[in-house]
């Protein structure tokens, strides 16, 4: 019997994570990347205790490395893409006129924020692909970095327990069984996917789209827009502050009242994993935590991970403007959970304030001074540079509801 062929999609830490994770699979793996040429054939892992010790090693090997998805995407039984979000639909777009129509491709990603199924349902429909089946995890598996890039990889292991949406619903157990069980629980012996209901649980994410922005704004807020010295730059989680957890937990707020709007909408719909932070957090990490700044600091899995920053003109070390924290979690998290309000009618004070800021930082005009977003300025009308739902022709929550 042939192996199915998985092509991932980017060349993302989860990349190297999960390459490695497949070997011994069911799959013939392949990875479609820009930069082919910084790949090896054999990418390796190492799995660390939270003390920086290697607890583990695995190696995967790849069957093609192509910058052209005409040599990889006709083939694929599976598409797994490890890319930040607001790559998605690009790449989506480059790809789609590739895959065949005369059989079913599972196209997924390990995070799917940012509305993965409406991404996906926009290139079934441009491209007659009928047959494209798409899932995404609710949360990142692992926790996991580069080590070298195309070679080597880190991972401090997988979350406690996870969830995945897929459409149509009955294709869960399958997927489950040929890919999400074995590059988790397989190996760590935790990890274990519960099926979501649907994905816009995963689009009101509150994981990377509030962690990140709140926290940005937070040390703006503590410290000014920048630092003389790179040592001086305080630890993303490890210097994790009261200021950034009451930013975070306004946050989950604004977030909460559209989620409990959208269910009182749809009481006959299982929101069950629409979750705020602190439940999200206990779920996915099986803790005890009640409090923000302490889920954050006590972490023996994020305290090593810095703030992005990059060297300004004059020399001062400031956030990085360009990093997924913006690039992802403004334009493809706080932006939706934005328009949603306006069209609830809900106020969002700290959404309202973040998007205020970063449009300072990112020199651009997005909301105007009466918080409501400008969809047709020219830095959101911009192509695939935000996900909110007026690029897919929604006018309404419910064309937003799966």
């Amino acid at each position: 019997m042939r192996k199915k062929r998985l092509v991932i999609c980017g060349g993302g830490s989860s990349a190297h994570t999960l390459i490695p994770l497949l070997s011994d699979s069911i799959f013939d793996v392949s990875v479609y990347t820009s930069r082919p040429k910084m790949w090896s054939h054999v990418i390796d892992l190492e799995w660390h205790d939270p003390s920086g010790n290697v607890v583990g090693n695995y190696s995967g090997k790849l069957d093609k490395i192509s910058n052209n998805p005409a040599e990889l995407i006709p083939d694929a039984d599976y598409v797994m893409f490890c890319m930040p979000v607001h790559k998605y639909r690009v790449a989506l777009n480059q790809i789609a006129p590739y895959f065949r129509k005369d059989k079913t491709v599972f196209v997924g990603t390990v995070y799917g924020q940012g509305g993965w199924n409406w991404m996906v349902d926009e290139i079934k429909s441009r491209y007659g692909l009928d047959d494209i089946v798409p899932f995404a995890f609710g949360l990142i598996p692992w926790i996991c970095r580069i080590i070298d890039y195309g070679h080597k990889g880190v991972t401090y292991g997988c979350k406690a327990a996870n969830y995945a949406a897929v459409h149509p619903k009955h294709f869960f157990e399958q997927i489950d069984e040929e890919l999400l069980e074995p590059i988790c629980y397989r190996w760590f012996g935790k990890g274990k996917v519960e099926q979501c209901d649907n994905f816009l649980s995963l689009s009101l994410s509150v994981d990377n789209q509030i962690i990140h922005t709140s926290r940005c704004l937070g040390l703006y807020k503590a410290c000014g827009p920048t630092w003389e010295n790179k040592e001086d730059v305080p630890w993303f989680y490890r210097d994790y502050d009261e200021l950034s957890a009451q930013l975070l937990a306004n946050l989950d707020d604004d977030y909460e009242k559209i989620r409990a709007a959208i269910k009182l909408m749809c009481p006959e719909k299982d929101y069950r994993y629409m979750l705020d932070y602190l439940a999200l957090e206990r779920f996915s990490y099986q803790s005890q935590n009640t409090d923000v700044r302490e889920s954050f600091v006590n972490s023996q899995t994020l305290v090593s991970i810095g703030t992005p920053v990059v060297q300004n003109e004059d020399g001062l070390w400031e956030v990085d403007r360009n990093h997924r924290f913006f690039l992802d979690d403004i334009y493809y998290g706080n932006m939706i959970a934005k328009w949603m309000a306006e069209k609830l009618e809900i106020s969002t004070p700290t959404i309202d304030e973040i998007l205020q800021w970063a449009q300072q930082v990112r020199k651009e005009k997005f909301i105007d001074e009466e918080n409501h977003l400008i969809l047709d300025s020219a830095d959101l009308a911009a192509p695939f540079k935000c996900g909110v739902p007026t690029v897919y022709g929604f006018n309404s929550i419910s064309d937003c509801i799966d």
